[in-house]
């Protein structure tokens, strides 16, 4: 017969749907403003009066916020009750999201997008993986963290097409208008949601909390702008810092201060005093290998979701809804693995649904790699988009349970915080070494075909060789044309620049992927650490066998 304590540690069955249903629509639109704009940069920069690189600035600084306060926010859930830290955080990022609709200038769009929504993210997130631990027993948290990780897969796919029909039929203010009408509705529906308990009172660190981000910020930052400032020397265009790039000083400073805040979470505890992070949680072999794994699926994700969405708008010249339409198949097998897989094999392996996930990973990098050439349409990205997908799914379906079960129930919003600091990091390193190796190769490839073209006067062909060396954009055929045609080159020289360009592009975008498969294949043998029963099968078993 089913106890008392059973039952209220898991929702009604009536009830769980909903409950899933709310913390996956926060987690897909704490994920919707990472992409939601990228189509619409352009757009947005005209209507408040600033530049382009004054966007990508205020989304940079959008992901630099959530990563240096993630940690953090973990323990302010922990302190005042995640229920509550959710529900505080969807007001702070609605008032952002609202903000960012109105505004008029870029200052109060760094208000709002940036900083307000960044805040408001930073206590959603780890909220949400606690939440789910609270919710839902054991057994059914695999089922339930693949849909979660799924939604926030989801709104990077959709993202674009959400971006790029407002803008293209209203106005891209709607996308946040939207946003605040959907932080309305999960508070609405936040009321279902049984709150994780707090064992015992926390106390924040204040210095631990200012060290790990002083240690984040700079490292994300670094990381994030390493393609225009180069990684270690600087690029021509770019700031230098004694002779190096700033990337490397950042990046280099950023993990000064890290090992300093481990420093002193080790001193705390030596004390008896309460930490932001527990040093015995990173010994935890599971608990890390979760996190690597969280860190690889990010990194290859985001450096994929950066290549594609290029290749169709760029090289191709599709449009931004045409991108977005291109991306959706990755979504149907991706909920397909992440809702499926739980649910027709509860009891697989974790370690072998994480390998089989990195491996379709593998595979669709590796088929749209090898079918990448001149001739190439946008119907070659419909395989490697499912594979992408199923792999994306796969993984989904068994990370969160596999470091959430690593732990006590009343650690799991610190393991929050951990994990989404992981996926950021991924994230960013993921894009900054796809775009600075696609770069990088696009303007080595890119110089040499015009140096070996006989068609490009010596003297075009020398101011190149200045002018470009800094780096190469990514451009398309049009632009390119229009650039050349501006300047008054003649028929033969626009020619053969425009076949060095496509040239050199699909260099790039190829070394971007090889990249990309090279880190799926790290990722398959650090996958070793993940454990091969599914968590809650123990306690399962145990309640089954006769005593």
């Amino acid at each position: 017969m089913t106890t008392a304590t059973e039952a209220a540690s898991s929702p009604r069955a009536a009830g769980a749907t909903l409950v899933l249903l709310t913390l996956a629509s926060g987690q897909f639109l704490m994920t919707l403003d990472s992409s939601v704009m990228n189509v619409s940069i352009a757009t947005v920069a005209k209507d408040v009066g600033t530049t382009v690189t004054g966007i990508q600035g205020a989304i940079t600084a959008y992901t630099l916020v959530m990563a240096a306060l993630m940690i953090t926010g973990a323990k302010i859930g922990a302190i005042i009750g995640r229920k509550r830290a959710f529900a505080i955080g969807c007001v702070i990022y609605g008032c952002g999201s609202f903000t960012t609709s109105i505004a008029q200038s870029l200052p109060v769009l760094l208000l709002g997008w940036s900083f307000l929504e960044g805040v408001g993210a930073a206590l959603i997130l780890p909220a949400i993986v606690a939440l789910v631990a609270g919710n839902f027993p054991a057994e059914r948290r695999p089922a339930a963290y693949g849909l979660v990780a799924a939604a926030g897969a989801v709104a990077v796919a959709v993202g674009p097409l959400i971006g790029g029909f407002c803008t293209t039929y209203f106005s891209w203010r709607w996308v946040f208008a939207g946003e605040v009408v959907l932080v309305l509705l999960i508070l609405l529906l936040a009321r279902r949601v049984a709150d994780a308990p707090v064992e015992k009172r926390s106390q924040l660190d204040v210095v631990g909390a200012v060290l790990s981000a002083l240690g984040l910020g700079p490292l994300v930052f670094g990381v994030l702008r390493s393609s225009e400032w180069g990684w270690i020397q600087p690029k021509a265009s770019g700031p230098s810092w004694a002779g190096l790039s700033p990337t490397i000083w950042l990046v280099l400073g950023g993990l000064f201060v890290i090992w300093v805040f481990f420093r002193w979470q080790a001193r705390r505890e030596s004390h008896g005093q309460e930490p932001l992070v527990r040093a015995a949680m990173l010994r935890n072999r599971q608990l890390t290998s979760g996190l690597t794994m969280f860190f690889f699926q990010f990194l290859v994700q985001a450096g994929f979701f950066f290549v594609v969405p290029l290749f169709l708008s760029v090289a191709l010249g599709l449009s931004a809804l045409e991108t977005g339409v291109r991306l959706l198949p990755l979504s149907v097998t991706l909920l397909a693995a992440a809702i499926g897989i739980p649910k027709l094999f509860p009891n697989l392996s974790p370690r072998l649904v994480v390998r089989v996930g990195l491996l379709s990973l593998l595979a669709g990098t590796v088929v749209l790699l090898g079918a990448l050439d001149a001739d190439a349409g946008a119907e070659i990205v419909f395989v490697p988009m499912l594979l992408v997908g199923f792999g994306i799914g796969a993984l989904a379906s068994q990370l969160g349970a596999v470091t959430v079960s690593a732990v006590p129930d009343d650690e799991s919003p610190e393991v929050g915080g951990l994990q989404n600091t992981m996926t950021n990091l991924g994230a960013s390193l993921g894009t900054a070494l796809a775009g600075s190796l696609l770069i990088a190769t696009l303007t080595s490839s890119f110089l040499t075909n015009v140096q070996q073209s006989q068609a490009i006067p010596a003297r075009a062909k020398e101011q190149a060789q200045v002018e470009l060396a800094g780096g190469v954009p990514f451009v398309s055929d049009a632009d390119l044309e229009a650039a050349l045609d501006e300047a008054g080159a003649a028929s033969a020289t626009t020619d053969a620049a425009l076949e060095a360009n496509a040239d050199a592009r699909l260099a790039g975008l190829r070394s971007a992927l090889a990249i990309l498969a090279v880190l799926a294949i790290l990722a398959l043998f650090l996958a070793q650490s993940i454990p091969t029963t599914q968590p809650g099968a123990a306690n399962a078993s145990a309640k089954e066998s006769p005593t």
